[in-house]
């Protein structure tokens, strides 16, 4: 097979969350498990760095790999979903797996995932293992795909785990709670590995500090660690004086990712940054810290967060397709609206999600071009406008993506301002 036929033979044979959602979900650990003692447990062969989390997960990652490559370390990274290329998920300083690479994985161990019915994440979870090991890679961000106790990636014993933060996510997997959902990603922690914590809540601050004393580690609130003094935006740059509280040293940096929100973000990258720095083998100068912040998605290829597309009029798409997320890309709405004549939103999203707590945190006096990505799992479009109109947001119907967007382009001025979201689906295919 070549890299194309490997690719479809996956998605056709192994069916991803991201395509067809809850019938390709298989949690528990004992295949992945066993595949990877067939391959040789690769994942023990390096540092690694686990990551959960509701939202920013990704970011976080991306930002870490970064920080970790500028110290001089050869890094992995895997993440999901892609955007626009399978390859996307894995890889190594920046660079994505060679295709030839997956092609070879398969071709050599695909009787061997039929045999233990690998899901495509497991799969792809192993693959990123064994690609790691093959590339010598010193240390690697590994970032979970759902929830945490019982993802795939949850085999690796890694030098500091981190969860960004808990929102009401993927319920019917993780529960309907908090404090379950806290739960479920608490379930990452080590047995003496510590636990950085980007957004503490009250309501399951104890989830975590119960699991981590049973295993013997210890909850890092990154929050209480490191806080922003200033934060501002100059062109595509996000600058930010970032105050280490226990000796109050100041770090003045910049980041190459836009929107407010990174700067929670941020905070949790610098704690964890700060830990590997200061309780393990790894090294991470001032200057890596820095330099690492200041190029993230440069040298990682992050693509899809608060990304600008174009200007005049200003155009700009945010994977965030959580009630979670989506309340952050809320808020940048509503704070930019006052800034551009009038705000035009091309929005789309996937069946599964919960439109009574999305569409209220999106703004009322924008106008909105409903559309559905080219999937199985997007909401028609039509659905789509008629529960927004009954949350009173007012637009139109434009079925196919690429043409909401050249609607949205054709109605805009200079002066007004476009955003794509609600899907990484939608983001997907206008990148």
């Amino acid at each position: 097979m070549n890299y194309s036929q490997t690719i479809d033979y996956l998605f056709s044979s192994m069916p991803s969350f991201q395509h067809v959602g809850s019938d390709s979900y298989k949690p528990g650990l004992d295949r992945i498990t066993a595949f990877c003692r067939y391959l040789g447990n690769p994942q023990r062969n390096y540092y690694t760095v686990h990551v959960a989390g509701t939202n920013g997960k990704g970011s976080v990652s991306h930002i870490l790999a970064s920080i970790l490559q500028q110290a001089g370390y050869r890094v992995g990274l895997y993440t999901s979903p892609h955007l626009k290329d399978f390859r996307e998920r894995i890889r190594v300083d920046g660079e994505m797996i060679p295709k030839q690479k997956v092609v070879n994985f398969v071709d050599k161990h695909q009787a061997k995932m039929g045999e233990l019915e690998l899901s495509f994440f497991e799969m792809t979870t192993a693959m990123a293992f064994d690609y790691f090991d093959q590339s010598d890679v010193e240390v690697a961000v590994i970032e979970t795909g759902l929830g945490g106790r019982l993802d795939a990636t949850n085999i690796i014993t890694p030098l500091v785990s981190v969860v960004t933060n808990v929102g009401l996510e993927h319920t019917e997997y993780l529960g309907d709670t908090l404090r379950k959902i806290a739960a479920e990603k608490a379930g990452i922690i080590k047995k003496s590995v510590p636990v950085v914590l980007g957004e503490a809540n009250e309501e399951y601050n104890d989830v975590f500090e119960e699991y981590a004393a049973a295993f013997k580690s210890r909850v890092i609130y990154a929050q209480e660690r490191f806080r922003c003094l200033t934060h501002s935006v100059d062109e595509n740059i996000q600058r930010m004086v970032i105050e280490r509280l226990r000796d109050k040293f100041d770090y003045d940096i910049s980041i190459d990712l836009l929107g407010d929100y990174q700067f929670n973000n941020v905070i949790t990258a610098t704690a964890a940054a700060d830990y590997l720095h200061e309780s393990t083998p790894l090294t991470i100068s001032r200057r890596a810290y820095v330099e690492g912040l200041a190029s993230a998605a440069a040298l990682t290829h992050l693509a899809g967060r608060w990304q600008v597309l174009g200007h005049e009029p200003l155009v700009i798409c945010d994977t965030g397709h959580n009630a979670h997320g989506l309340r952050y890309v809320g808020a940048e709405l509503n704070r930019l609206s006052e800034r551009y004549a009038r705000q035009i939103c091309v929005l789309g999203f996937a069946k599964d999600k919960n439109l009574a707590d999305i569409l209220p945190v999106l703004p009322v006096k924008a106008h909105y071009i409903f559309t559905q990505a080219s999937v199985s799992r997007a909401l028609p479009a039509v659905e789509l406008a008629a529960k927004a109109a009954a949350a009173g947001l007012e637009g139109e119907v434009v079925a196919e993506v690429p043409a909401a967007l050249a609607r949205a382009r054709e109605l805009a001025s200079a002066e007004d301002m476009i955003f794509v979201g609600g899907s990484t689906f939608v983001v997907a295919e206008v990148l």
